[in-house]
């Protein structure tokens, strides 16, 4: 019994509790922004994660619409059975949080008997996740990724071919 209870102990003490956990998203969501990030707008729009190196989506969006450097991401116009569309993206890491038991209780245990921690308060683990959120407004200003938008589908499917072309090209 008493070895069962060291087990038990030992198990709860050297595993990490994830505190956060990052939302695995598998090609794309579409969503209202603000929900899914605090700092995103409360829109809906076309959210994905972006698993490439940073500022990769900016070179490819300025690369792509020949923008040089000017108002990349910012209302970016695409034509879409000849109408014209603005897109804004945003960008925000969402990370994965584990708190570990084993660390602090060393670190306590040092402490008493008068020696530095290893830890160095280092009990959080963070592992980041970046996530890419795409809006797209018509001329009017009215966002078309809302469900009774009448376009809908045709922007849903440039954005995935958008967001498939991201995906597969080099980097920039």
């Amino acid at each position: 019994m008493k070895r069962l209870l060291f087990g038990l102990l030992f198990i709860s003490l050297s595993s990490c509790i994830t505190i956060r956990k990052a939302p695995k998203i598998t090609t794309h969501k579409i969503s209202t922004a603000k929900k899914f990030q605090r700092k995103f707008p409360k829109e809906k729009a076309f959210i994905f994660e972006d698993p490439k190196n940073a500022d990769e989506f900016y070179h490819f969006i300025n690369t792509k619409f020949k923008l040089n450097d000017i108002d990349v991401g910012f209302d970016v116009p695409i034509t879409i059975n000849n109408k014209t569309y603005y897109f804004t993206y945003y960008e925000a890491e969402i990370p994965d949080k584990k708190f570990n038991l084993l660390g602090l209780a060393v670190d306590a245990t040092l402490k008493v008997k008068g020696m530095d921690p290893l830890f160095d308060e280092g009990y959080v683990k963070r592992n980041g996740h970046w996530y890419i959120a795409i809006t797209v407004y018509d001329e009017e200003n009215k966002n078309c990724l809302k469900s009774k938008y009448p376009n809908r589908k045709a922007i849903l499917d440039y954005l995935r071919l958008l967001h498939n072309e991201y995906l597969h090209s080099p980097t920039y």
